[in-house]
């Protein structure tokens, strides 16, 4: 790829405009940028329809997630797994104490870091929250001496699903996407991605807000 090129695939207008071509696939319908409006909080949305989705791009991917249904919403986040400076740090002041444990015990410390902030930043998204409320999201790890599970720490009103996946690339990309669905009915989102290579996908977790008793899974099952 000429560095023009690489340039332009880094492009945020390259990106915007990828992702309405690949919704305008997943719709069967041709998308311009009246169709696609903000929220209060600035969270896209798409006008006049049932479906609703999120985008989420990280190093050379861009995941776009689409549930159609009533009153559905979804939220997705993506992260290339590399390594990261003072994730502790970073745990210690976003996460909860139990994420946080779980990310310092862990033998694959990024990678676990990694699920975590992604389940916390699909969730924000949902809502149309920022990185910036992060401290304030709830926590999805329970359990301490190295015995964890991930769960969602939260009152629900409405049913809520968390799939969390990871993508590797024979060329050695390594991405954590996680996924946030609402509503009453509990559909998996369609997924779909711009990469610059094939990214089989292995499913990590599930995970069901439940009112009582939580359901759980553990990490990496």
């Amino acid at each position: 790829m000429s560095s023009n090129a690489q340039k332009g695939f880094y492009n945020k207008s390259f990106f915007s405009a990828e992702w309405r071509r690949i919704l305008s696939l997943m719709t069967g319908k041709s998308l311009n940028e009246n169709d696609i409006m903000l929220e209060e909080k600035g969270r896209p949305y798409l006008t006049g329809g049932r479906e609703d989705f999120n985008v989420s791009h990280s190093g050379a991917l861009t995941a776009v997630s689409l549930v159609s249904g009533e009153k559905l919403r979804v939220g997705c986040d993506v992260e290339l797994v590399k390594p990261r400076p003072g994730i502790t740090r970073i745990a210690e002041e976003f996460f909860s104490a139990q994420e946080r444990d779980y990310v310092i015990a862990s033998e694959k410390s990024q990678t676990a870091f990694f699920e975590v902030w992604t389940l916390k930043e699909c969730y924000l998204k949902l809502r149309g929250l920022t990185v910036f409320d992060m401290k304030n999201a709830p926590s999805f790890v329970c359990g301490e001496n190295g015995n964890f599970c991930f769960t969602f720490n939260a009152a629900s009103d409405t049913p809520l699903t968390f799939y969390l996946c990871e993508l590797k690339g024979a060329s050695g990309d390594w991405y954590i996407l996680a996924a946030a669905i609402e509503g009453t009915e509990r559909l998996r989102p369609e997924i779909r991605w711009l990469s610059q290579s094939t990214l089989p996908v292995r499913s990590i977790a599930e995970i069901n807000a439940a009112e009582s008793p939580a359901e759980t899974v553990s990490p990496n099952s």
